[in-house]
């Protein structure tokens, strides 16, 4: 059945950072947009749906501006609260500002939010037509498909784990729970993955009074750095080798050296796009391969003030950071009998946790989603994964590869662009297919 909703402009499925702010910039342009989201975080996103003050934004407010010709907008928005212009503003905080931005854009009458779970889209006469869990269905004339980071995949070795034992989407209610009952007994914790989700964990387990030891282990054992004070060391796109990922590499060492690494990897922020675009697919897979923990560790900071805690744990004895690999996972009495092999040694060793937490970070491949709209879109041959396999394959301006008047967003982007995560990327693409959407209805 139909749902008792006029037939839209454009269907956005996703109500992310992304997919709440192209439906606010289609408002703008007088477009109508349908958003549907199931989680019920429409304007928040997982990533900014946190209760707690622990988890800070990695970028300072002044940057964080959710409009893409206003940068400033959100520094402005928290002024009066008494936050400055380089604070690193709680991402609570960030989600009621999106949320507020949502609210002003339904309130104009151009966008319905939909609470529900999008299994299929199919093009149709007059575009496309989404069938949602309930039965009912959208018409549109356009669809952008807006899904943020998905949770990853398991590990083998806890494919037979329990719930209760081992938790692979820390973000979950489930997930939230449990971590939650581990600090209220001082668990020990297996945390898997030492970047920001890892991060994360600890920051909630911390804030929840957790006294229990904590062990994060990835095989490299790298944690991602501060922030910090640094001078801009600005530079033009010439400067950069392009084609070449060894050249590259050896440049953003020299650089480094020069500038520091901090504003080495910032001057090339602007032209990551760019960049990325003109390794070959050979450089590309060696980049995902060997450098990617590396880059993702020094592009991707933390606030200070998150690095300081982290410091303090590793310091007090509560913290393991530690380069390795979980080779079994085994229950035992109600406990997690969990195989550890260091880096460097030959033999592992059997350490006893009472939980076990995925935080490898989002799902690496997209061919692997559970996603019934995305399974749907390369099962009827609308849309087809990158080459990369990390999202959708798309063109220069996010539009879908065979299909029509269909367009991604964000992290599904990622083949394409890279750096396609933060608030600072997605809002320029978010206005750029805004814009292109609104050309592409008045053919």
């Amino acid at each position: 059945m139909a749902r008792d909703i006029e037939p839209a402009g454009v269907v956005i499925v996703g109500g992310g950072y992304s997919g709440t702010m192209l439906a606010a910039e289609l408002a703008r342009r007088g477009i109508k947009a349908v958003l549907v989201e199931r989680s019920g975080r429409e304007g928040r996103g997982t990533a900014y749906s946190t209760p707690e003050d622990a988890h800070l934004l990695n970028v300072v407010a002044a940057k964080m501006g959710a409009w893409a010709d206003q940068p400033e907008h959100f520094a402005k928005t928290v002024e009066a609260e008494g936050y400055q212009p380089d604070d690193f503003v709680p991402r609570r905080r960030y989600g009621e500002y999106l949320n507020a931005i949502l609210h002003e854009a339904e309130a104009s009458g151009q966008v319905t939010v939909v609470k529900a779970d999008a299994q299929s889209a199919k093009p149709s006469d007059s575009g496309w037509t989404v069938e949602l869990g309930d039965g009912s269905s959208l018409k549109a004339s356009a669809l952008v498909v807006a899904h943020g980071n998905q949770a990853p995949e398991p590990p083998e070795a806890a494919e037979c784990i329990s719930d209760t034992l081992f938790v692979n989407d820390p973000w979950s209610d489930a997930g939230r729970t449990a971590v939650e009952r581990a600090a209220a007994t001082n668990s020990d914790v297996l945390l898997i993955g030492t970047g920001l989700t890892m991060v994360d964990v600890v920051l909630s387990l911390d804030e929840a009074g957790h006294r229990g030891r904590i062990c994060a282990l990835s095989r490299r054992g790298l944690a991602p750095r501060s922030h910090a004070d640094h001078d801009p060391a600005p530079i033009k796109i010439e400067e950069v080798p392009r084609g070449s990922l060894k050249q590259l590499w050896k440049w953003l060492r020299n650089q480094s050296a020069r500038v520091g690494w901090r504003a080495a990897v910032d001057s090339i922020r602007p032209y990551t796009h760019q960049i990325w675009q003109a390794l070959t697919h050979a450089d590309r897979l060696r980049f995902l391969r060997h450098a990617r923990p590396w880059w993702d560790v020094h592009r991707h900071r933390i606030a200070p003030e998150v690095a300081g805690r982290i410091k303090h744990l590793v310091q007090e004895g509560r913290l393991h950071i530690i380069a390795g690999r979980v080779k079994a996972m085994n229950e035992e009495n109600g406990r997690l009998s969990v195989a550890i092999q260091r880096r460097g040694m030959q033999d592992s060793k059997s350490v006893n946790f009472s939980l076990a937490v995925n935080c490898t970070g989002p799902l690496g491949s997209i061919s692997e989603s559970e996603d019934p709209l995305l399974n749907r879109l390369f099962e009827g041959g609308h849309a087809r994964p990158d080459s990369l396999d990390l999202g959708l394959e798309v063109d220069g301006k996010s539009r879908i590869a065979g299909a029509k008047r269909a367009w991604a967003l964000g992290p599904l982007t990622r083949g394409a662009f890279w750096e396609i995560t933060a608030v600072p990327d997605i809002r320029g693409q978010v206005a750029r297919v805004a814009d292109d959407i609104a050309e592409e209805l008045k053919r």
